[in-house]
């Protein structure tokens, strides 16, 4: 099984990555093997980072050769993806859109039907618009088909939508526990799906 996260903020090790790699340490405890994606990173040799929707359909020319392409290979693999992002204007960052424009070519392909999903985000202040943020991954997953998990229940809660961290994340102890509990989430359903995702 194989767990990926994908860091939508600009900062590789800021509040986001640091509740990424807490959600992938556990999902690597229950098995599973994980990575994690710097989506600024996967877009920093790319002469055009922003989809321009060159070709109808997609024929992935911008991710030859590059970090993009091994990116996209490694997407096509996954069993979980979490998403996280920062909070910017109450949604996501232009770098996780941007990036999340170009998998265009692996929704063709149905490459994330049925993978399982969940998000993280983290503002400045308590109530900083983490829960929309979450919304707009939510609806990015929900394009490619991705079985989306929320709530657990009272002793196993990742929160209602996601987590939502207010930084310093290192210090929001509920938000580090949510990002564990979301990752046992998704292995679990991932488990317990395996039988639908076909490569």
């Amino acid at each position: 099984m194989l767990i990926t996260a994908i860091n939508g903020s600009p900062n590789r090790d800021g509040n986001t990555a640091l509740l990424l790699r807490e959600a992938l340490a556990t999902a690597r405890e229950l098995g599973a093997e994980t990575r994690l994606l710097n989506a600024a990173e996967v877009l920093a040799d790319l002469d055009q980072p922003f989809c321009e929707a060159c070709s109808n359909p997609c024929n992935a020319a911008c991710a030859e050769g590059n970090r993009l392409g091994e990116a996209l290979d490694l997407l096509r693999q996954v069993d979980g993806l979490i998403i996280g992002s920062p909070v910017y204007f109450g949604t996501i960052t232009g770098q996780l859109a941007a990036f999340w424009d170009k998998t265009r070519t692996i929704r063709r392909d149905r490459a994330l039907l049925n993978v399982v999903g969940g998000a993280v985000s983290v503002a400045g202040s308590r109530y900083g618009g983490q829960e929309t943020t979450i919304k707009v991954i939510h609806g990015l997953m929900l394009v490619q088909g991705l079985i989306i998990v929320g709530d657990g229940h009272r002793e196993f809660d990742c929160g209602h939508h996601g987590v939502c961290s207010q930084q310093p994340s290192g210090s929001d102890t509920d938000a580090v526990d949510r990002a564990r509990i979301l990752a046992r989430r998704i292995v679990e359903v991932a488990r317990a799906t395996e039988g639908l995702r076909r490569r």
